[in-house]
């Protein structure tokens, strides 16, 4: 499928339609703007990538490229799980978000990118006069193949990815299903662990807003300050803080969120008492000693309560009962 565009157009192959133009909601069967002697809609273009095709775009792109592509949402009748996913080419430049929450596929591009970058890494490329860029979901749990990373480290044996190519990135880890390790050496944008099932994200330096939303069992660590929303939504999960921005744990479901400053909760989320389990998990990702572990917060939604009867008894009865 081959387009060619006369200006840059916001969220093109966008799995998600979850986009505006002009202040007017778009809907997949929307046409494509600014586009010469072929008339697609943006569903065109995702259907192409979902039967595995390929999207050819002469022109630059602008922002949220290939937004959670390769994934079977949900909100359109899917499973929420991922699917495989063709390959997008871009001749020209590309603005920030690019491969945002993407779990499949490959995007080559001819020209620069802006940061923040998606969740995707960059490997050789096999295209002459493109940089080939693929997702970090899948290599954590497919391996890299015969690519080989620029810049970063992955140890296929550990399942361990090292990012310390000092690019800015959100959504790393999104959707992963295995058990794996991605290691930042630095700070992360927005949406780090999205919908994250297995596996830890370890952000060395600071995070931005929505650090592990929709966390449905994964492990989630930042050792600076994560921004506005950290654990929002959470199904279940780890969320490990040293300080966050605003409230934590909007509207979270289930899961737990450690903390070594106290942070901001709304009900029904409230801080626990920490137990000797829970000093193992601070131990564990953060590898320090277990009277600091103690020291940390924990919060999460009480499911049992200590409940004094008449005579003096004390029994535990679960919350709602």
């Amino acid at each position: 499928m081959f387009l060619t565009l006369k200006e840059r157009v916001d969220s093109l192959c966008d799995y998600t339609y979850t986009f505006t133009l002009k202040n007017s909601r778009l809907h997949p069967d929307s046409v494509i703007p600014y586009q010469e002697d072929t008339n697609y809609t943006f569903k065109d273009l995702v259907d192409e990538l979902r039967s595995g095709g390929e999207v050819r775009i002469v022109a630059s792109a602008g922002k949220r490229l290939a937004n959670s592509m390769g994934t079977d949402l949900r909100q359109f009748g899917g499973s929420g799980n991922i699917e495989k996913a063709g390959r997008i080419y871009i001749d020209g430049d590309v603005a920030s978000e690019m491969g945002m929450g993407m779990v499949a596929g490959i995007i080559y591009v001819k020209g620069n990118i802006e940061e923040p970058l998606g969740n995707i890494v960059e490997v050789v490329s096999d295209q002459e006069g493109y940089r080939k860029f693929r997702s970090i979901t899948e290599i954590l749990c497919n391996g890299v193949g015969k690519d080989k990373l620029i810049k970063n480290n992955y140890n296929e044996q550990k399942k361990h990815l090292t990012l310390n190519d000092c690019k800015l990135r959100g959504t790393i880890g999104a959707r992963c299903y295995c058990d794996a390790l991605v290691s930042v050496e630095g700070g992360t944008y927005n949406g780090t662990g999205l919908l994250m099932r297995k596996g830890v994200v370890h952000v060395m330096g600071d995070a931005g807003m929505n650090s592990g939303a929709h966390l449905d069992g994964g492990i989630v660590v930042v050792d600076g300050m994560a921004g506005e929303f950290a654990g929002a939504y959470m199904k279940k999960g780890t969320l490990i803080l040293n300080d966050t921005k605003g409230f934590a744990g909007a509207n979270l479901k289930d899961g737990v969120i450690y903390a070594h400053r106290k942070i901001r909760t709304a009900p029904p989320v409230e801080e626990l008492s920490m137990s000797q389990e829970d000093a193992k998990v601070m131990i564990k990702h953060l590898g320090i000693r277990h009277v600091e572990a103690m020291s940390y917060h924990k919060y999460g939604i009480a499911r049992e309560r200590l409940v004094k009867m008449r005579d003096g008894s004390v029994v535990v009865r679960k919350v709602g009962e």
